[in-house]
């Protein structure tokens, strides 16, 4: 017997319920992106119970944001950010020491091509900031996109993303220390002063 594929609403219809304030909206979300959505909410906390708390409130916040936002065409990101945020602050609400090192050594390796945002005028950068970042990440190959994203977006572990894509930690290692070198040039070339 031939096994039929699951089909899921476009993203614009989904927005659509949202709007209408149909409950439907949330249904159709989980559905298609539930699974995905508990991933990062996971990879950042190690805690399924955490992940699925995550998720509900995830979608609470979506349907507290649409309207005004209307996600039509980026709807997993626009809910992925949800969930990454809310993950973040459960980590750091329960200073789970073992996570939150995790996050702490990302954030510093991160922080030595970016810095952080601590005043106004820093602040005021940030959309300058992301459209770097964006050019930085095009100029890149697609492996290196992945194995960026999935460290510094994912939370991912080296030893993970060797795994994921065939390669030597070794190699992840060093792909993510020429990226962030290359990274911290072009925001240096861009005006950052770092």
């Amino acid at each position: 017997m031939k096994k039929t594929e699951e089909s899921f609403l476009e993203d614009d219809k989904i927005v659509d319920l949202f709007l209408s304030r149909d409950e439907q909206a949330i249904t159709e979300t989980s559905k298609k992106y539930g699974k995905r959505l508990r991933r990062i909410a996971f990879d950042i906390l190690c805690d399924h119970e955490a992940a699925e708390e995550c998720e509900n409130d995830a979608y609470l916040k979506t349907w507290n944001l649409i309207p005004p936002h209307e996600p039509r065409t980026y709807l997993f990101a626009f809910v992925g950010r949800i969930i990454r945020h809310c993950a973040l602050d459960i980590c750091k609400a329960n200073r789970r020491q073992k996570r939150y090192a995790v996050y702490s050594e990302l954030t510093q390796e991160m922080q030595e091509c970016i810095p952080a945002p601590y005043s106004t005028e820093a602040e005021m950068d940030r959309l300058c900031l992301k459209e770097l970042l964006e050019t930085f990440l095009d100029s890149c190959s697609e492996e290196q996109q992945r194995v960026f994203v999935r460290r510094y977006w994912y939370f991912e572990s080296v030893e993970s993303i060797a795994k994921r894509y065939g390669m030597t930690q070794s190699k992840v290692k060093t792909v993510l220390f020429r990226m962030r070198k290359k990274l911290k040039e072009n925001l240096k070339n861009g005006g950052y002063s770092l």
